[in-house]
């Protein structure tokens, strides 16, 4: 935690304010504090007056939390976590030139602390890992081809912002990977993962369960900050109210929801058998049931998918106990009746029927063409070139593949390659390691489960959903620095021995 009183009397010690600040004299320190909580009441009537409670409250709620970062990078993170898993698409309710989100600010408190840290502080050398590597070369790459794309589009304030939510999204795994340096700060993280995709969860059963017109009054009234409103908040499978209702919750799309509830659940699940869980076993199972359930109720076919075959390669390599609680899912997904409805759901995907999945397929087609047309560097992020062609696919790979070109393709999958390879050959140095070893296998089953359902969405990877990408390079940084913490413990074990 950073010293703040010590460096702000540093910063004011010339300051004609210091003798105010830090007068010795208790009627001073009243008086000023008198003076200041007028000023705040006049300020907070006006605001009142001008934009409403709601706006109001938000910004004291905001205020308070950059208080919180300031003083500690773990609250700083808190508030990354919180914003990505309950207020995605927030933004502030009026523009400075122009309108930035709530991450946005997250995010820029988060490396400001960081920086801070690292300066005010004696800072330990960096972590470099053959992952950061891949990362760099991928990032740089984004340079390139956003560049390069700029010859056929134009360079806009949208764009600009957009594109810098990606890289500082990818420059977050650097900054996870040199700050998660104990297995003690990565369990608190893991957590707060889990406890936000959880609250995610409850509020997307409540609002499922809750009358349509209530729902939408309620979702509409976030409009002021971003979001969108109206009777389109409430979905449905192919849009058809005769259909399934989705949940979608604050995350504005069902399949957003869903991905964020998988990542949740992975990294849950080694919990339930963990040694020494983060949870006590009765918390797990009810964490466990709030997030499968409510993805359940997204019926969001990619993310179901994705985390089953997340828990599924754990459960091959390690938790061999999960494999008849997969079967147990599976048959009650293929018998029970209430759940006949996602059955046919997903039956309907794999066989090209519903009007989603040919949709789909037209994208991939269109995709393709692109690629052939643009293969080395792709479009960029500005747009196609041609009128005949877009760029929009439900498909990660698809998507940096259009964007990037293969080559940017291929450094992706070498970032991937390098986190999966070095998590095969890790597996044994966690053995020993009760307290990592959950944690560990957790946040490669995120990982897994979110590669698995790229393939059909590209959440992960689109400057329209900067909350999905920075959820993705948050679990990459977690998991390389849990692989760095593993290694470390192994060579300090094998050197014990000998």
């Amino acid at each position: 935690m950073i010293q703040w009183r010590s460096l702000i009397q540093d910063v004011f010690e010339d300051s004609p304010f210091h003798g105010l600040l830090f007068n010795r004299r208790r009627w001073v320190l009243w008086a000023v504090s008198v003076l200041l909580l007028a000023v705040v009441g006049v300020a907070s009537g006006w605001l009142l007056a001008e934009v409403g409670v709601i706006v109001v409250a938000a910004l004291v709620a905001a205020l308070i939390a950059a208080v919180m970062m300031l003083c500690d990078l773990e609250a700083a993170y808190v508030a990354v976590i919180g914003v990505v898993a309950l207020f995605p698409f927030g933004s502030l309710p009026f523009k400075v030139g122009f309108t930035p989100t709530f991450l946005d600010l997250a995010l820029l408190g988060l490396f400001g602390v960081w920086v801070l840290t690292v300066m005010l502080t004696e800072g330990k050398p960096p972590i470099t890992t053959p992952v950061g590597g891949a990362v760099l070369a991928f990032a740089l790459l984004a340079v390139v081809a956003f560049v390069a794309g700029l010859s056929h589009g134009s360079l806009t304030s949208y764009l600009i912002r957009h594109f810098a939510e990606i890289l500082m999204s990818i420059g977050l795994f650097y900054l996870v990977v040199n700050t998660v340096r104990d297995t003690e700060r990565l369990g608190r993280l893991v957590r707060w993962l889990i406890l936000g995709a959880s609250a995610a969860a409850v509020i997307g059963i409540v609002l499922y369960l809750l009358p349509e017109d209530l729902v939408v009054r309620m979702l509409s009234a976030l409009d002021r900050f971003g979001y969108p409103s109206g009777p389109g908040v409430i979905w449905y499978i192919r849009d058809d109210p005769a259909e399934m209702k989705r949940a979608m919750g604050t995350s504005v799309q069902p399949n957003v929801l869903g991905s964020l509830l998988s990542f949740g659940l992975a990294m849950l699940a080694p919990q339930l058998f963990a040694r020494r869980p983060i949870f006590p076993r009765a918390v797990t199972i009810i964490l466990g049931v709030l997030l499968g359930g409510c993805l359940v109720l997204t019926v969001s076919r990619s993310a179901i998918l994705g985390v089953a075959c997340g828990i599924l390669v754990i459960s091959l390599m390690r938790y061999r106990k999960f494999l008849p609680l997969l079967l147990l899912a599976l048959l009650v997904i293929l018998f029970s009746p209430w759940s006949q409805g996602l059955l046919e759901h997903f039956i309907e995907g794999f066989r090209g029927q519903d009007l989603s999945t040919r949709m789909r397929f037209g994208e991939y087609k269109d995709t393709i063409t692109l690629i052939r047309r643009y293969p080395f560097l792709g479009v960029g992020f500005s747009g196609a070139p041609d009128i005949d062609i877009y760029v929009a696919v439900a498909s990660l790979y698809l998507i940096i593949a259009a964007q990037m070109g293969l080559v940017g393709l291929l450094a992706f999958l070498v970032v991937i390659g390098v986190v999966l390879w070095r998590f095969w050959h890790t597996r044994r140095a966690v053995v020993d390691l009760p307290d990592l070893e959950p944690l560990w296998y957790g946040v490669h089953a995120a990982i897994v489960g979110g590669l698995v359902s790229g393939i059909f969405d590209h959440y992960f990877f689109s400057p329209e959903f900067h909350h999905s990408v920075t959820l993705f390079w948050l679990v990459v940084g977690l998991s390389t620095a849990a692989t760095e913490l593993a290694v470390r413990q192994s060579r300090l074990r094998l050197q014990q021995r000998a």
